[in-house]
């Protein structure tokens, strides 16, 4: 199975949501490719938000060997599921998928989470705790993925 996980710049929920579900799949043994891209391409080989790491580390995630890229037309093909971190990147995704795409375009919370959020919300503009709300969410979502699709 090969997932792709997609916000705007792809440099702090992204590439977040790739650190926890490398964790998990390492955690547990499950076969899994894993990715990130973002829809737009503000920030193409940046290192994730140093808050992002910052508060991904306290949980003992690594994530800066990651570098930010775009979604390409490729990723509709190469991947089985491109999960979008809000609304706003769901339409987006939507908008470029070509026809023949194979890959299943989803909100990411709105069909894993457990948590009453349908987004995960950009903590770009924020604070700490908007980091910390950001991975709760995530892990969250990702134990919920590895559960629906039977790896949990």
């Amino acid at each position: 199975m090969k997932v792709l996980f997609v916000c705007l710049g792809n440099i702090c929920r992204s590439p977040t949501a790739e650190a926890v579900m490398r964790e998990l799949i390492q955690t547990h043994s499950v076969d899994m490719q894993i990715d990130s891209a973002g829809t737009a391409a503000y920030h193409i080989g940046k290192s994730p938000d140093p808050r992002s790491q910052q508060a991904a580390l306290k949980r003992g995630i690594v994530m800066d060997d990651l570098r930010a890229r775009k979604v390409s037309q490729e990723d509709f093909k190469q991947f089985d599921y491109i999960l979008a971190m809000d609304q706003a990147n769901y339409q987006d995704l939507l908008a470029v998928k070509p026809n023949d795409a194979s890959a299943k375009v989803e909100l990411f919370l709105k069909e894993y989470g457990t948590l009453d959020k349908k987004d995960v919300p950009d903590p770009y503009y924020g604070g700490e705790q908007g980091f910390e709300m950001v991975l709760d969410l995530l892990e969250d979502g990702c134990r919920g993925f590895l559960v629906r699709h039977g790896k949990l």
